[in-house]
């Protein structure tokens, strides 16, 4: 209240600065804007420890992961798509799918096994029926050859059925680890395989030979053995010698071999 009360009173105060409304200052095109981070100009900021340490690690991370999955955890639906750094060098494990005659199957290549979780993790099924369509590979046994089943054609080599249902009991729906060599006119990887029975690891090729249900596979160049030539001579000449399967004909024996260059000389002068 004013005094003396009849005087004028005094003219209103103007506020301070501090009770004035805050209003948008205007920026300059150099002055950084107080909701944008401010950037480091120098390369010695990106240089810091607390910056380069965590990007090496992440580097590192996904180089590591890269790598890992391209040598252990890369699956190849065909023997056409076998990375070149895989032949006489790596194995390929998998799942027979089928058993197409004596010397030959299908496998469905799970790398990582049960640990990457095939066989029961979501989406790491194996397929069935049509669905694995253009997804196996075509697997030829190395170093062997079963007699021959009837195709495009020809009649059925005896011992052939044998062989043919020896080989779907013992690998068929089981897994089984093929070292490849190499991919033959008939886009197969030419491979050793090893299966498991009662705990040890089987030779697939050495037992269909132990058996009398092969013979060593002759070639006038191409055969591939791995280091396993010498081994299955061996075996073949025991089971010749105890007359086991196919060597049980003691007269007119004619080997897959032998078979097949009959059957072409015979194709030959029919198209003749």
């Amino acid at each position: 209240m004013h005094w003396p009360p009849w005087s004028s009173p005094p003219p209103p105060t103007p506020p301070s600065k501090a009770e004035n409304p805050p209003t948008t200052a205007t920026l300059s095109p150099h002055t950084s804007s107080w909701s944008s981070p401010n950037l480091p100009t120098t390369w010695s900021a990106y240089l810091a420890p607390e910056v380069l340490l965590p990007t090496a690690i992440l580097t590192s991370t996904i180089l590591i992961s890269h790598r890992l999955y391209r040598l252990h955890l890369r699956r190849f639906p065909r023997a056409a798509t076998i990375a070149p750094s895989f032949w006489r060098k790596r194995s390929l494990f998998g799942t027979v799918t089928s058993v197409g005659d004596g010397d030959g199957f299908r496998l469905f290549h799970t790398p990582g096994g049960r640990l990457a979780g095939w066989g029961w993790f979501p989406g790491r099924r194996i397929p069935r029926g049509k669905a694995l369509k253009d997804k196996t590979i075509s697997i030829r046994l190395a170093g062997i050859d079963a007699p021959e089943g009837a195709h495009f054609g020809r009649p059925t080599q005896p011992g052939a059925q044998e062989a043919l249902d020896f080989l779907t009991a013992y690998i068929q729906h089981r897994r089984v680890r093929a070292y490849v060599y190499k991919k033959d006119q008939y886009d197969r990887a030419v491979a050793t395989v090893y299966v498991r029975r009662w705990g040890l690891k089987r030779d697939v090729g050495y037992q269909m030979l132990r058996r009398g249900l092969a013979t060593v596979y002759e070639a006038k160049s191409g055969a591939e053995f791995g280091a396993l030539e010498e081994r299955y001579r061996q075996v073949e000449g025991w089971a010749r010698k105890k007359g086991k399967g196919i060597w049980a004909v003691k007269d007119g024996f004619e080997s897959p071999r032998d078979y097949k260059e009959r059957m072409k000389g015979i194709e030959g002068k029919g198209n003749a």
